[in-house]
Order: structure tokens, then sequence, then C-alpha cells
């Protein structure tokens, strides 16, 4: 297509002054984005026109079609908006693969280099900002993200996580009055150093989650506890299982044999149940007549388990009791049982103690018959109790009932979630003062890493800011490096998190 301005002049690029004196005609090419699969190619007659301003460094100029053309440039204005929104979206290989199926030529460097020229978006002045850290390679080398909380949208990627970087970026910025951050050393020295007016906010998922796991290693230091809790409230878990004490009544599903006699016998007595005949059944089920006449004969399929399907007489009988009771405490190593019964007398081998341990590992045993981990108590305490479901909240119950110093800890966990949730920060320093009456040595802790930072953590308990929209960011970030491969350097990290 040939195209042309019908403009009678243009403003000088240099000076801005009007001119209307053609200096010359030229023609340039420039690729369009393709019509209906087909390349597109722009003929532009374009003017070259004299400067009217004497004083002007520029003689001459050329006239720019706007939206259209640029500045030596060989595309048009819309094919490289496109191609700059393909590298923001996939970044450098996999851009040129889709520009090659949308039937556009161009490498993976020229959309690299697209989305590094293009300029850094222009925020409003932040009034509330969030910092967090991402790793550009984890465990080695982390950077700084900084949110705009009220919009969510990045406002900077910084190349590190150093309290220096961070003051520097925040002074620059003096209308910020809230800094959202977690409780790293280096994002509180680079919030006081830089930002000294404005309020610092602790992070409400950092502060649940660093009880979180103060509530664990709390719990593992009364792993007796929960082991003598258990032991007084599992004495029906203790008896041998009643399958061994009546044997041939009854018998395991999934067990071939066992299976094809219910459904035999099922079908057997629902054909009866309609009226046919044993004859007609044997005929229809092509069975013999005495075997029809003995399936009709039993009530259930239980009463056929005769013979091979009841249990004998082994070596390991007298044994069953012990190995069921080891196994019920916490003990499951199958190898060391057998050493354990063979030194009591046993002469039976290895096979017979791992075939009958086998199904215990398989079927779910009652609530309380072995003690729960320190981590299953842990969530329990700090799951809201209409949460729990009913055997998990029982046996927590057991425990705490056991336990005079987790029963502390319960109460104080519920008393902190409480005034997380509804925001009740002013209830801070009371909370602190109850939890040093007890003697919960790891809450202590918990409780002086709080009072070191006491301002954020109670405007954290208090304020509606918290780091949600960082911690987003951050997945964003990890999302991004994953799709180039971990080969982009900082500069395309950054263009790619500002501008997409």
């Amino acid at each position: 297509m040939t195209i042309r301005s019908d403009t009678a002049g243009a403003d000088c690029p240099a000076c801005g002054a009007w001119s209307a004196r053609v200096h010359g005609r030229y023609s340039r090419s420039l690729t369009d984005l393709p019509s209906t699969g087909r390349r597109t190619v722009l003929v532009v007659r374009a003017r070259r026109f004299v400067c009217a301003n004497t004083e002007c460094p520029k003689r001459t100029f050329v006239e720019q079609i706007p939206g259209v053309t640029r500045r030596h440039g060989r595309w048009s204005e819309r094919l490289r908006s496109t191609l700059e929104k393909i590298g923001l979206a996939l970044a450098g290989r996999a851009g040129a693969k889709m520009c090659k199926v949308l039937g556009v030529q161009a490498s993976r460097s020229t959309l690299l280099r697209l989305v590094c020229a293009l300029p850094d978006p222009s925020p409003p002045a932040p009034v509330a900002v969030g910092v967090d850290d991402y790793a550009l390679r984890k465990g080695h080398v982390y950077g700084t993200v900084v949110i705009d909380m009220q919009t969510h949208r990045p406002l900077d990627l910084l190349p590190d996580r150093e309290a220096e970087t961070v003051a520097a970026w925040l002074s620059r910025h003096q209308t910020i009055e809230i800094v959202c951050r977690d409780r790293g050393p280096s994002y509180i020295d680079g919030a006081t150093t830089g930002a000294p007016q404005a309020i610092q906010v602790a992070d409400r998922w950092h502060l649940w989650h660093n009880l979180v796991q103060t509530i664990e290693r709390c719990v593992s230091g009364h792993a007796a506890c929960i082991r003598t809790a258990m032991a007084e409230t599992s004495t029906a878990a203790d008896t041998p299982s009643t399958e061994d004490e009546q044997p041939g009544t009854q018998w395991p599903t999934g067990h071939r044999f066992a299976d094809r006699a219910r459904a035999t016998h099922a079908a057997v007595h629902e054909l009866l149940a309609a009226g046919h005949s044993q004859r007609a059944i044997a005929r229809q089920l092509r069975m013999g007549g005495k075997t029809v006449a003995r399936y009709a004969r039993a009530s259930t399929p239980e009463a056929l388990f005769t013979g091979q399907w009841q249990n004998r007489p082994t070596k390991l009988d007298d044994y069953k009791p012990y190995l069921h009771q080891r196994w019920t405490s916490g003990f499951t190593n199958v190898w060391a049982l057998w050493k354990e019964i063979t030194a009591q007398g046993y002469t039976g081998g290895y096979g017979a103690v791992s075939a009958y341990i086998r199904p215990m590992r398989t079927t779910p045993q009652p609530v309380g018959t072995r003690p729960p981990s320190a981590r299953a108590v842990a969530g329990w305490i700090a799951t809201p109790p209409d949460d729990l479901d009913e055997p998990h909240c029982l046996t927590l119950k057991a425990v705490l009932d056991h336990c005079p110093e987790l029963d502390a800890l319960s109460g104080h966990v519920r008393s902190f979630a409480d005034m997380l949730v509804h925001l009740r920060g002013e209830r801070l320093p009371q909370w602190l003062a109850d939890v040093q009456a007890n003697d919960l040595p790891r809450l202590h802790n918990f409780a002086a890493g709080l009072q070191r930072d006491l301002p954020a953590v109670t405007a954290g308990l208090t304020l509606r800011w918290n780091s949600g929209a960082v911690e987003g960011h951050v997945n964003r970030i990890k999302m991004l490096k994953r799709q180039m491969f971990g080969r982009a350097g900082f500069r395309l990290l950054r263009k790619r998190v500002l501008l997409s």
C-alpha cells in the first residue's frame, strides 16, 4: 500500500518551527502487520522540509506521520507495538516462535532489544509501599521488589536486598507514609533510615508463620507428654484383633477367591428371589447343580469359607499379641520385631512375620492407637476449633488435658489468632505479659522477637495494610524467571516485571 500525508507542512523536530517549504520527496518502505496471512508493506511518500528558523541547527527535516512512522524506523508503529507486547509476554525464544506463527520476521535478539529499549513507567507518587526479597539465584543472590500497596503495581526492582539500597530508594520518595515489610533486619534498617516519617507495618502472614514454627518446636519438646496421653486413652487399641480370635468369620476384601465367592453368592440368591429354580440357575451361570445348592443353602458368603479359608494354627499365633502391641506403640521395623520374637523362642521365618504385619500398614488405625507427630499436634493447635475434625479434636483435647504447658500454649495461640484476624493490636502488650507468666521458653523467644519490633508488629495487628500483594508479585517474578529458563539478566527481568 502506498500512503502519503495530506498536511500542508510539518513541525521541525529540533526547534518546533512550522514549515511548509518542501525541499524534496522520497519513498520509504515500512513493514506492517500481516493482512489475511500476507506480508504487508507500506510505501510512504515522505517529504523533506526546509526549516523556517534560520538559527535552527537542522537545515532540513523529514515529516513523520503520527502513529505510523518514526525516524529511521523500518516498521510501522503498530507492528513495533505488537512486537513489544510479544517480547514482554514471552521474552526471546518463545516470542520469536509466536512471531513466526503470526507471519512476522523477528529474531529473539530483536524482541529483547525492543523490550530493553522501552521507557520505565512513571507511576504517581506512592503513599504506601511494600518491600520483600526475591531470588535471582536461590540461596546466593537476592534482590528487592517494591510494590505500590494502593494500586498493587510494581514500582521498582532493586538488584540486592541491602539496607543501604532500600534506604536510598525510599529517600527519593518523600511522599511515602506506610512501609509494609517482613521482620528482616535489612528492611528494618532500610525503612528506618530511608523513610523515618513512614509507619512501618509488619506482615501478618510472616507473624503467623513464625508463630506456627514456634508452636511446632514447643510441641516437640513435650513429645513424652503426647505419648503418655495416647497410652492412657488407647487401651481398646492394645487388644489383639478380633479376626485372630474368631478365625474364619471374616476375610479381607480384595482377595480374588473371597470376592468371587461373594459375587457368585449374590448372583445365586438374586435369581432365587426372582423365582428361578436351582436347575435353571445352574444352566444360566454354567455351574454344577450341587454347587448351586451349596450357595443356595448358605445364608451369608462367609459360611462358604471353610477348609482352605479357615485360619490354621501357625508358629506365629503365640506371638501375635506381642507384635500387635509393639506395632500400636509405634515400633514399625518388621526385621527388628522378628529378631525380638526369635529371641523369645519363635522358630519361624521372617516372611510369616512380614505377611502378618503387611495388612497393618494399609489398614487405617483407630484414633489414638499411635501417638500423633509434633507437626500434626502443632497444626491442630493452630487450626480454629470449629474447623477441626471430631477425631482430631478429641485427640487434641486428650493431649491438652494431660499437659498443662501445651494447654497454656493453645490458649496463647488462640488469643494471638484473635488479634490477628480482628486487628486488635492494642491487646499485644497484655498478650506478651501473659506469655511471660508461663513456662514456655520457645514461646518466650518468639515474644522477645516481637518486643524488639513492637511498633511495626502493633501496626501490623492494627492497620489494614499487609504484604499479600508483595508475595503475589514475588510468585510472579518466579514465573517470569522460569519462563526465561534463568538465562535473563537483571535488566531484562526488571523491564518485564515493571511493564508486563
